[in-house]
């Protein structure tokens, strides 16, 4: 009989220990040996936008800096506004082998359909920085200026405009634009940069918004024209182009570009990323990053990142709400 019992506790144990050294795939692990892992870093949208430039640098920086001991693959996982990428980031909870960065579409989606997630659900590991953007048209236009631009606009009696997902930052520029400015819009979403580019030169739009980074060297070549900065200073590469403010519009929203982890993911790991970012935005490579695509330096960490995401989704919903999107 006490030979059974024993028998009985030593495969307990045993059992105990197994499980707790498969863990739960890639989330196994403890605040020790993190990281020590490959990395999986998810890019919720096409190439060659703000969020996939932002991404990148990171991870060179990151790289090139020696911060992290393994592997780092990135994958652009686009479509549905962002839902295809952070949603596959939301399967992945307990792994703090997967991250992503955010955008404004990270806020806006989940209020306009039911992707599965919220950004509550994950784990807030900082902001870095916000991103403002340019109103342009096609180069060949005849339209020079923002007092052209809302002249045709009206004439035309309905602008057909696009950007960056289906109710993102880039969808209430457009329509607190339109709106002050007096004119209608049909608004075209796309899922990626060089979309949106190829369907203002083709003409299928009239006009899009992009981020400076994204799109300067099209407007240097003359390819596009811009006629409106959302920021609160003209860009200095741009200082002939006027600010939403100057033209009454005060308070038009930035994109938040931050980073994230899966949901349910140890306090250690996001603990090590707040680390490790706060020296990403002390280092050289990102000054000139931000200086070079006119980003606006913006830093809260942790659940100062946490408060701000909820205040910011509010204002998105308000504003939604106004446009009747939502």
């Amino acid at each position: 009989m006490r030979l059974k019992v024993l028998l009985t506790t030593v495969f307990a144990v045993v059992a105990l220990v197994l499980s707790a050294c498969s863990g739960s795939g890639g989330g196994s692990g403890s605040a020790e040996d993190y990281p020590s892992q490959d990395l999986d870093w998810t890019i919720a949208f096409g190439p060659g936008g703000g969020n996939d430039m932002m991404a990148r640098k990171l991870v060179q920086i990151i790289q090139d800096e020696k911060l992290y001991p393994a592997n780092i693959s990135v994958k652009n996982r686009e479509g549905g506004s962002g839902a295809t990428g952070w949603g596959y980031l939301m399967s992945k909870a307990g792994d703090p082998y997967n991250i992503s960065t955010t955008s404004g579409s990270f806020l806006t989606t989940p209020l306009q359909s039911d992707p599965g997630w919220t950004y509550k659900d994950f784990t807030h590991v900082g902001l870095m920085a916000t991103d403002d953007a340019l109103l342009l048209v096609d180069g060949k236009s005849n339209i020079k200026t923002f007092e052209d631009w809302v002249s045709f606009a009206k004439g035309k009696g309905k602008v057909v405009v696009g950007g960056i997902g289906t109710v993102n930052v880039d969808f209430i520029l457009q329509s607190l634009i339109a709106e002050h400015a007096g004119y209608e819009i049909e608004y075209v979403p796309y899922n990626e940069e060089g979309q949106v580019q190829t369907s203002l030169l083709s003409g299928a739009l009239d006009a899009m918004v992009s981020n400076p980074g994204s799109i300067l060297g099209q407007v240097e070549a003359k390819e596009m024209t811009p006629l409106l900065f959302t920021g609160k200073e003209r860009l200095a590469a741009l200082p002939d182009i006027p600010t939403g403010a100057e033209k009454g519009m005060a308070d038009l929203p930035s994109m938040p570009r931050g980073l994230i982890l899966p949901p349910e993911v140890p306090d250690y790991a996001r603990d090590w990323w707040i680390k490790t970012m706060q020296q990403v935005v002390k280092s050289d490579q990102w000054t000139q990053y931000l200086e070079q695509n006119y980003l606006t330096k913006d830093e809260l960490w942790g659940d100062d990142f946490t408060a701000y995401l909820e205040k910011t989704t509010a204002e998105f919903e308000t504003t939604l709400k106004e446009q009747g999107a939502l």
